[in-house]
C-alpha cells in the first residue's frame, strides 16, 4: 500500500471528489473518506438544482462559471446530460410583496416577473393568497447528483488517483517535508493536505492543531409525497417560497418537498425531525391545493455554512500546505465545476482559469474567511 503523495484529500464527497479528480492528472493524490462509500453524507442526500439566480453573489459567480460543464461535459464517465430544464418560480404572498420585490432587484435580469395568471397556469395547484407576485428562473435545471459525482471519482481512479474508505482522519501533525495523516486504516504522508471535510471541515482543522473557522452545519430536511390523482407533474417548475419557508419540486411523477429548515447541528448523520416534518406538511397544504396522507420517504442532510455565508478555499495562514475548501452552504453541486478548478489552481499557486476569473470570482473573494481570522 502506497504511504506516501504530493496531496491528500479529505473527504470524497463533492467538494472533494471534484477537487481531486482536477489535481490527479499532474500530481500523486489520495483521497481519504470516513464512510464505506463516498458521497454518504450530503452529496448522497441532495436534490441539487443548477441555477444562476440564487445565492451569494460569489455563488452566483461560481454557477456562472460552471454552466458550460453541465451543459458539455466532454468526458468519457457522463453518458447522458447532467441537467435537465425545470425552471423555478419564487412564489409571494400579500405580505411578502415588498420582499419579492427587494429579492427581485437583487437578481436583476436573471429572473423574470410572472402575473397571477401565469403563475397559475404553471402551477395548477397554487393556491390564490399564495400568488400574489412571482418571478420565473428559466436557468433553473435539475442535475443528476450521482452522475456528476461519479464523473468525478472515475476520472480521479482513472488518472491514477487512489482513494480509501473507512479511513476516518484521526490525526495530523506537520514536520518535515509536509503532513503525517493518521487514519483508521494506516498513516499517510503528503505535502499538503486539502480539507474538504464537509460538516466536519472544523473538527479536521482542529486535529491538525488549527484554528476553527465558525463552520456551522445546518440541517436540511427532505421528503417525497404522492401528487395529487391526476396531475400531471412533468412540465411543473420548482417551486420556492420568496422567504424560503418551503419548495416544492417534481420528482419521478412525485413532490419532493421541504420545509426548507437550517436547524444548526454537530457534525452527525443526520435524520429528519418529526417537527420539521409536520411543519412541512402544514406550510405544503396552506399553499397548495392538495392533501398530504402519506410521506412516503424522508431524510436529511447537512449544509455547511461559514460566518460571511461565503465558500472558503485557501491555505491556512498558520500552517503551510493546510489547504481549506469548505462552506459551500447548499450550492456544493451546482458550484463544484468551477470551484474544484478554481481550488486546484489555487493549491498549485497558479492564476484563476480565465473564465472563472471573468465570471467575477477573484482569490480573494473565495479566501476572505481565512484572510479575516488571520487578521
Amino acid at each position: 500500500m502506497d504511504r506516501e503523495f504530493d496531496l491528500i484529500v479529505i473527504g470524497a464527497g463533492i467538494a472533494g471528489a471534484s477537487v481531486a479528480a482536477e489535481l490527479a492528472a499532474t500530481r500523486r493524490v489520495l483521497l481519504l473518506e470516513r464512510e464505506p462509500q463516498p458521497g454518504y453524507h450530503t452529496t448522497g442526500r441532495s436534490a441539487a438544482l443548477y441555477t444562476v439566480a440564487y445565492g451569494p453573489p460569489v455563488i452566483r459567480a461560481l454557477s456562472r462559471a460552471s454552466g458550460g460543464f453541465f451543459r458539455d461535459p466532454r468526458s468519457p464517465f457522463v453518458s447522458h446530460p447532467l441537467l435537465s430544464d425545470r425552471g423555478a418560480v419564487f412564489i409571494a404572498r400579500d405580505d411578502q410583496v415588498a420582499a419579492m420585490q427587494a429579492f427581485g432587484d437583487a437578481l436583476g435580469d436573471a429572473v423574470s416577473p410572472l402575473s397571477r395568471d401565469e403563475m397559475r397556469r404553471r402551477i395548477p395547484l397554487l393556491r390564490p393568497d399564495h400568488c400574489a407576485a412571482g418571478l420565473f428562473d428559466a436557468s433553473a435545471a435539475d442535475i443528476d447528483v450521482a452522475a456528476l459525482h461519479q464523473h468525478y471519482l472515475k476520472s480521479f481512479r482513472a488518472a491514477g488517483g487512489q482513494i480509501r474508505t473507512g479511513a476516518e482522519v484521526l490525526a495530523l501533525a506537520q514536520g518535515g517535508a509536509g503532513w503525517q495523516v493518521e487514519t483508521g486504516s494506516g498513516v499517510f504522508f503528503a505535502a499538503t493536505v486539502v480539507n474538504a471535510a464537509g460538516a466536519w471541515a472544523d473538527e479536521i482543522a482542529q486535529r491538525a492543531g488549527l484554528a476553527p473557522r465558525g463552520l456551522v452545519p445546518k440541517r436540511r430536511t427532505a421528503m417525497i409525497i404522492a401528487a395529487p390523482e391526476g396531475t400531471a407533474t412533468e412540465r411543473w417548475p420548482m417551486v420556492i417560497d420568496v422567504d424560503e419557508q418551503f419548495y416544492l419540486k417534481p420528482e419521478a411523477g412525485k413532490f419532493l418537498i421541504s420545509p426548507a429548515d437550517e436547524t444548526p447541528s454537530p457534525p452527525c448523520d443526520a435524520q429528519p425531525e418529526e417537527i420539521d416534518v409536520a411543519i412541512c406538511v402544514d406550510r405544503i397544504e396552506r399553499a397548495f391545493d392538495m392533501r398530504v396522507h402519506r410521506i412516503e420517504s424522508k431524510w436529511a442532510g447537512l449544509r455547511s455554512f461559514l460566518p460571511d455565508g461565503n465558500p472558503l478555499a485557501g491555505y491556512d495562514p498558520a500552517a503551510p500546505g493546510f489547504f481549506w475548501l469548505a462552506g459551500q452552504g447548499g450550492y456544493g453541486i451546482q458550484t463544484a465545476p468551477a470551484l474544484a478548478r478554481a481550488a486546484a489552481a489555487l493549491i498549485n499557486d497558479v492564476s484563476l482559469p480565465d473564465d472563472i476569473a471573468r465570471a467575477g470570482v477573484t482569490p480573494a473573494l473565495l479566501s476572505g474567511g481565512l484572510q479575516e481570522v488571520a487578521a
